[in-house]
């Protein structure tokens, strides 16, 4: 799938098939997510992968309404960017760990995989942060759910490109 498509034809899914991802997959995906434009290639991303432990305690510090939304997609990543002591940079490394979350994404889409990135507050908390191992030092940024997808999507109607677009002289 070229570049252009995939861009145009990604989807967020939110009903997964029930295998989670192989180890390798993610990886590969992952590995991808390294390529994010960074400055000063200050690498900031932390990809945390939940497994059945982590998502249990995740799980419970959710309660039963926030669970079950845990349970949609077999593979849960969660998405952190590393601060350091100067807020410029901390923000253009919260920028560049957004764009390797998208690729993370676009990537998977690629390979025919299904994702929905999501930004719960219970991963700002310090419950939900304690149940994945996310230290002060780190922001959140993500909770991408990963898995083959259960459905087709057909793409929503966007703005034009003119409406937000503004040539300045």
């Amino acid at each position: 799938m070229d570049v252009e498509t995939a861009i145009r034809t990604r989807r967020t899914h939110k009903a997964f098939g029930p295998e989670p991802l192989a180890r390798e997959e993610l990886l590969e995906l992952l590995e991808l997510a390294r390529w994010a434009p960074n400055h000063h290639l200050t690498a900031p991303w932390r990809f945390r992968v939940l497994g059945s432990e982590a998502l249990a305690r995740l799980k419970a510090a959710a309660g039963p309404e926030g669970a079950a939304k845990l349970d949609r997609a077999p593979t849960l990543v969660v998405v952190s960017c590393a601060l350091g002591e100067d807020p410029i940079q901390d923000e253009e490394d919260l920028h560049a760990t957004a764009v390797a979350s998208y690729i993370v994404l676009l990537a998977a889409h690629a390979r025919g995989l299904a994702g929905y990135w999501r930004t719960p507050g219970l991963l700002r908390s310090a419950e939900g942060r304690a149940a994945v191992g996310l230290p002060d030092g780190e922001r959140f940024v993500g909770l991408l759910h990963l898995g083959r997808p259960r459905q087709v999507k057909e793409p929503p109607e966007r703005p034009p490109v003119e409406q937000m677009t503004h040539f300045l002289d």
